[in-house]
């Protein structure tokens, strides 16, 4: 059984009981959150896919912890002409 559902922009796959990790969620720890825009839901043996959304399906969550990821760097070069480029986010 599993549910997939947007926020922020992106796309999540949820299952009973597993863990995501979801960026800038504006809730405090420990409170219950509750997604209404699903678009896709299985349970095991039918799928039922939205138009666009899945009428009557939510998908309720709890926030465990806030924390950040670790950066990512973007380094450019070009060979033999002195061209080099470090972005970090």
């Amino acid at each position: 059984m599993y549910a997939v559902f947007r926020t922020g922009g992106k796309q999540f796959r949820a299952e009973p009981g597993g863990r995501l990790r979801i960026p800038s969620l504006d809730a405090e720890e420990g409170s219950a959150l509750t997604f209404d825009e699903v678009l896709l839901t299985s349970d095991g043996e039918d799928v039922t896919i939205g138009d666009p959304l899945v009428k009557g399906a939510k998908v309720e969550a709890e926030i465990l912890r806030h924390g950040k990821t670790k950066k990512i760097i973007v380094f450019k070069r070009k060979r033999r002409k002195n061209y080099r480029r470090k972005q970090g986010h």
